[in-house]
């Protein structure tokens, strides 16, 4: 299957309006009237929140680095890229205190922005890193070029400071040219690998920001949530079974067939056509749940071993170490 076809299949997947507008204005900063090369914005308004279509945003990005003959197009958009156009994600981190507590929320409320792969967080000795897999189909070089940079961007224009990054991995084939990614992100750009991953230092959680205002912070913090809440969750069909079934201790092939009212090797069937096994499912659904309980001051550890079905404290805490590379009390202090 082809990537265009991959992608044109995720049907759910989108980008906010707000980001897409990114290319619309960098266009008019060109002199090009953006309207008329790519059209007026595909915008659906649902719940609260309006976005584009992912195959309407890559190929947008496709177009226009073909007009402007510009391969590299992704960095050079992303050097543009503002508060307004995270939308209310954007506002939230720019009033955070530090940089630390502005990549949390990037984490947390990411999917208001950027609804493709999801994003995960481990911190790996002195580095934090931000890893995004291909569950979901890959969205193509434009996508991911544009999407890590503006991460970065935004990133130095709440810092004030022109910060490198440590490493860039990409999942696609290197371009004809590796000079303007390795001057852009000050650091090792690789190409053709298993997952795009963006590494930086840990030191740089600590910086302070320009304008932090945890009042404004709040207020804003609980419409991102509520908009988070009403969009549909992202990921397999079976991840909301997959979750009760831990709440009830027996996360199993065998009692997700018996839920389904199939064979174990039905289930396992039905897995694959969704390009999924059930272990790997499991220790997925189990990361994402376990970082949103953790998050979650009042539970104590072992409410949360119990919540994903684990019989012993101890074999969550080393599930978790292996997920994040680090411990759950750790994970739970520096989030």
């Amino acid at each position: 299957m082809s990537d265009e076809t991959t992608v044109m299949a995720s049907t759910d997947n989108y980008v906010a309006a707000a980001y897409a507008r990114l290319l619309y204005d960098y266009l008019e900063s060109q002199g090009v009237e953006a309207e008329a090369l790519l059209g007026a914005p595909t915008v659906l308004a649902e719940d609260g929140l309006e976005k584009v279509p992912l195959a309407f945003w890559r190929r947008c990005l496709e177009i226009a680095s073909e007009h402007l003959n510009q391969p590299a197009l992704g960095l050079a958009v992303a050097r543009t890229i503002t508060a307004r156009h995270f939308d209310v994600l954007g506002y939230v981190v720019s009033h955070c205190g530090t940089l630390g507590e502005a990549l949390a929320r990037l984490e947390r409320y990411h999917r208001l922005v950027y609804d493709v792969n999801p994003a995960r967080v481990a911190i790996l000795g002195d580095s934090l890193e931000v890893r995004w897999g291909v569950e979901r189909g890959r969205p193509g070089a434009l996508v991911d070029e544009t999407g890590v940079a503006a991460v970065v961007q935004f990133i130095r224009n709440l810092s004030g400071r022109e910060l490198p990054v440590e490493a860039v991995h990409f999942v696609n084939p290197p371009p004809a040219e590796l000079a303007p990614y390795q001057a852009f992100f000050g650091a090792e750009v690789r190409f053709d690998c298993a997952r795009t991953v963006l590494r930086i230092p840990l030191s740089y959680l600590a910086l302070p920001l320009g304008a932090p205002d945890p009042g404004l912070v709040d207020i804003l913090d609980r419409q991102a949530q509520a908009l988070l809440d009403r969009q549909p969750r992202a990921g397999s069909p079976y991840d909301a079974d997959l979750v009760r079934l831990m709440r009830e201790g027996r996360p199993t092939l065998d009692a997700l067939a018996e839920h389904h009212h199939v064979s174990a090797r039905t289930m396992q069937r039905r897995l694959a056509e969704q390009g999924e096994a059930f272990q790997p499912l499991l220790q997925r659904v189990r990361y994402q749940m376990a970082r949103e309980y953790l998050a979650d001051g009042r539970l104590e550890l072992t409410e949360v071993a119990a919540l994903l079905g684990y019989s012993e404290h101890s074999a969550f805490t080393r599930a978790f170490r292996q997920w994040s590379g680090v411990g759950p009390k750790r994970w739970r202090r520096e989030h």
